[in-house]
């Protein structure tokens, strides 16, 4: 597994790789160390590059943050070991639209199981690739925000830029 992080305009982000695909991305940090730190700590024994160790996705993740809204469907990823209601959480969530949001519990019907919508959560608290499989699309069943590893103000600010570029 490779590590590496790299600047944006929101703060640090991390990549972990492996030969099968994009297995973590790292939410902006405030610095560097503490990318660094977050990446070790979640890909333990990952070798850290320096360098880029794939620049299409650094580059659509960069533009992202910047307000473009680049399709992240052709990045292969290498999602762990995971119960398989969590993958289907997961595949369901890649499939939100930019701009749009799905409850829990819209979620956990999407995936087969329409009670399970705490379980949605345990499947997004786990999610090892935000942005590309899109946890911050997911609010409340009254819409409201709630749980989000990058913290609530990274979450509103990240749902607020997708709107503000789907409006032109």
């Amino acid at each position: 597994m490779m590590l590496s992080v790299f600047p944006s305009n929101w703060g640090w982000l991390g990549l972990a790789v492996s030969e099968r695909g994009l297995a973590g991305v790292i939410l902006p940090q405030p610095n560097e160390q503490t990318a660094w730190e977050r990446l070790h700590a979640e890909h333990p024994g990952g070798t850290r590059v320096d360098g880029d160790p794939w620049p299409e996705v650094r580059t659509k993740l960069l533009k992202y943050l910047e307000g473009d809204l680049p399709d992240f469907s052709d990045v292969p990823l290498d999602l762990p070991d995971s119960p398989p209601f969590w993958r289907k959480v997961w595949e369901a969530c890649a499939r939100i639209p930019y701009g749009e949001t799905r409850s829990y519990a819209e979620l956990a019907g999407v995936a087969g199981s329409p009670r399970a919508f705490r379980a949605v959560g345990g499947a997004m608290a786990a999610n090892p690739i935000p942005i590309i499989v899109p946890c911050h699309r997911v609010v409340g069943s009254g819409g409201g925000l709630v749980g989000f590893g990058g913290g609530l103000p990274q979450k509103k600010r990240m749902l607020e830029m997708e709107a503000a570029a789907m409006r032109g």
